[in-house]
């Protein structure tokens, strides 16, 4: 650092020298010009030489404080903000992301400096949102691969005992095949949302009925809206075709209905509508559950958040940040409308499949 200041310096001097002696010339060339113009009416030639000394020396002291003063205005609006900007950035680069420039000059009068610190400062911002978000992320995944974890550790070591019974033993293995499930899945949705974030995931699009998988999707969930005598309501067409990838929506479907069951007391209902749009494949999944504030609304696709910390053992927070992405990599939308005490609605928008595309679809099948 020490050494890059010192040739700053060293080239800063060359140019203040190099400045002062062209500024000098172009003074000598214009006086030239200016006596041969006038030479008329002055006789330049005659001129004392102490009066030539005394013209020349003028022209040099015009000409150190014309190089003094744009050397000045050029370390005042160009050198010093690069300084600081350039500090800044080696702050920042060191990990400080609390760092701050002010501009300039004042609102009405700023320049093109002020606004790359303006910039500067949204990026900053941006970064340590970003940084943030990872450190956060981190810590959750910690911490939720922790719980699984020490409760295999510690089902594990009552089932080396000698004195607990044979349903005892049945029901610890069974915590522990349960835990066991919980980190697998933790680990699978993180590293599906990894590869979602970083866009390692290229769908496979393909033109299939999505009114047939959300019907699987939600007879697979049967054993447990039984168990919990919850309602479900379905009304969906006889069939809808839309173009994305199969088993990336799937995991939408799963999601919204495992959360809607999640969240739904016993007793409740959940209802599955899809109306007929010509345009859009539009697919609603509302329950009776506790719902939403305003403020868990603007967070539910946020990674790891959990607005109803009281079924937090039954998920860990990703299901909804998947749906998220899966929804923006297939160009779909995803709407909430939820009311505390009084249930929730999640409502998807795919495109649907036109006609050409069905058509294409059928004679591939065809052949």
């Amino acid at each position: 650092m020490k050494n890059k200041g010192e040739n700053f310096k060293s080239r800063r001097k060359s140019s203040f020298v190099i400045m002062f002696f062209v500024t000098l010339a172009v003074m000598g060339i214009l006086t030239t010009i200016q006596f041969y113009v006038i030479g008329d009416y002055i006789d330049y030639q005659s001129l004392k030489t102490q009066n030539v000394i005394l013209i020349n020396g003028f022209w040099v002291l015009v000409a150190a404080l014309f190089t003094w003063g744009t050397s000045y205005q050029l370390k005042m609006h160009d050198e010093r903000p690069m300084k600081i900007f350039a500090e800044a950035a080696r702050k920042v680069s060191d990990g400080d992301f609390s760092v701050y420039l002010k501009p300039v000059h004042r609102a009405d009068r700023m320049d093109y400096v002020d606004a790359m610190f303006l910039d500067f400062n949204k990026m900053v911002e941006e970064l340590g949102s970003i940084e943030t978000l990872k450190t956060d992320f981190v810590s959750n995944v910690s911490h939720e691969m922790k719980t699984p974890v020490a409760v295999m550790k510690n089902y594990a070591e009552m089932l080396q005992k000698d004195d607990i019974s044979e349903e005892e033993r049945k029901e610890y293995a069974g915590i522990i095949e349960a835990s066991a499930v919980k980190l697998s899945d933790l680990i699978g949705n993180v590293l599906k949302l990894s590869k979602l974030e970083n866009q390692r995931i290229t769908p496979e699009m393909e033109i299939f009925d999505v009114s047939r998988q959300l019907c699987e999707s939600i007879l697979q969930f049967e054993d447990i809206w039984e168990a919990k005598e919850i309602e479900m309501e379905v009304e969906i067409q006889d069939s809808a075709m839309v173009k994305g990838d199969e088993s990336l929506l799937k995991l939408v479907w799963d999601n919204l209905l495992s959360n809607a069951l999640k969240f739904t007391e016993p007793g409740g209902r959940i209802s599955v509508c899809q109306p007929h749009t010509d345009k859009y494949v539009s697919i609603s999944v509302s329950d009776t559950g506790c719902g939403m504030s305003r403020e868990s609304m603007k967070h539910i696709f946020d990674k790891f958040y959990q607005g109803d910390t009281s079924h937090s053992r039954e998920g860990n927070g990703l299901g909804l940040a998947l749906v998220w992405r899966v929804l923006q990599l297939l160009d779909g939308d995803i709407q909430v409308c939820s009311e505390e005490g009084k249930g929730s609605t999640f409502i998807v928008t795919l495109p649907a499949a036109e006609e050409s595309d069905n058509f294409s679809e059928t004679e591939k099948n065809n052949e």
